[in-house]
């Protein structure tokens, strides 16, 4: 019926009305145009009443979108949402801002899909029929915010997230409320994103910003981000099941005093460093964990990376599909941090080549054992068939 109704709108020029929330108490106008790949629903301005996007339509970002404080966004399992290209200030991104809600709970069998106007793919498709895996920064990412604690320069309660002009208030983040709630997050996959609002400030693919621990995030991927995959700016969000796939710079980042447990991931081939683990800019440098990943690094990516104020427990990572021109170190501080169960495949693969690793080859040997199989690192089959990755048999 919906699909009708856009039809006709199109025809006559007129805007369709969309009803938002449950309660149907309120409705929006949107406008509805003959968008690239196909007919969609054209999304033009900020989200300030409770609304519901449904999996048979595809939903485009215009610009700068952001579920404004006390509106809820509820994206229906299966729905597909389009960024349209945009740089700088004009970067195209979808916000939960401090004080909304994000309802995004897709399944295993119909994933939420965030990804770039160019995308032909179409409601009812998991893996694009036209996009390469490491086609980026052809939009923004995902951004929730919310009003836990942060740890940053001259210990303020709160600032403004990278990525989003200052000016735009929707992009402060950052409170005292630890046990924030900014909604549920399941079974999403963003990809192509990354656009570039500045010189070294690009946008992750997906963000979290003094995000609290009532949040539920799990089965999370980010595919061909330009930046971070998914980085983590204070906040006390526990996050399982997280997969992350040619990312051009770190594919997990945290940052500012993060305090939670981010479990079950699977990274591959990223462009900088596994982990990027920074502690607080402040003066609180509080503790986070990091367990069972499964890391391939290929390409030119790195393992490990920590700083003096890190403060972090890593255990039970494996690292593989290395060559001995990339991740043959770590760089980590482990005055404040522990690292346990960390293996690493006894094998360099060199264009196909196997060689041998031998003992602190790959790094410090009191930190990681070399092992012919793996018995540490991510349950990989909490990524089949929902993920873009699974798909096209990256792992």
């Amino acid at each position: 019926m919906k699909k009708l109704f856009a039809i006709a709108t199109l025809i006559t020029g007129a805007l369709m009305v969309v009803s938002c929330g449950d309660d149907d108490t309120t409705t929006i106008e949107v406008p509805v145009n003959e968008l690239e790949g196909g007919l969609g629903v054209l999304v033009e301005n900020n989200i300030t009443a409770n609304t519901t996007w449904s999996s048979d339509s595809v939903y485009v970002l215009a610009g700068r979108i952001a579920v404004e404080s006390g509106a809820t966004l509820t994206i229906e399992a299966g729905t597909i949402i389009k960024g349209k290209a945009g740089t700088g200030a004009n970067a195209t991104a979808l916000i939960i801002a401090r004080g909304a809600t994000l309802n995004a709970q897709g399944t295993a069998a119909a994933p939420i899909i965030m990804t770039s106007i160019a995308d032909e793919i179409e409601p009812g498709d998991i893996d694009s029929p036209n996009l390469s895996a490491d086609v980026d920064g052809l939009w923004g990412g995902l951004i929730v915010l919310g009003n836990a604690t942060i740890s940053v320069s001259g210990d303020a309660e709160s600032t403004n997230i990278e990525g989003i002009p200052a000016t735009d208030a929707n992009g402060l983040y950052g409170g005292t409320a630890d046990n924030d709630n900014s909604g549920t997050i399941t079974y999403v996959s963003v990809r192509h994103g990354g656009s570039n609002i500045g010189e070294g400030n690009e946008i992750n693919g997906i963000t979290f910003g003094g995000v609290g621990s009532g949040t539920t995030v799990h089965h999370i991927e980010v595919v061909a981000n330009q930046d971070d995959g998914v980085e983590f700016f204070g906040g006390a969000v526990d996050v399982d099941h997280v997969l992350v796939w040619n990312n051009g710079d770190d594919a997990i980042d945290t940052d500012q005093g993060y305090v939670g447990t981010i479990n079950n991931g699977l990274i591959i081939n990223p462009g900088d460093k596994a982990f990027e683990l920074d502690g607080g800019e402040g003066t609180a440098e509080p503790a986070h964990a990091i367990t069972n990943f499964s890391v391939m690094l290929g390409g030119a990516g790195g393992s490990i990376d920590t700083d003096s104020d890190t403060n972090v427990d890593i255990t039970g990572v494996y690292f593989y599909g290395m060559n001995e021109d990339t991740g043959s170190s770590y760089d980590f501080d482990a005055t404040t941090s522990t690292f346990t169960n960390i293996e690493v495949a006894d094998m360099w693969d060199n264009d196909g080549v196997s060689t041998a690793v031998t003992a602190g080859q790959f790094a410090d040997a009191a930190f990681e054992t070399l092992v012919s199989a793996a018995t540490v690192g991510a349950t990989t089959s909490e990524f089949n068939s929902w993920t873009m990755a699974s798909l096209r048999g990256a792992y």
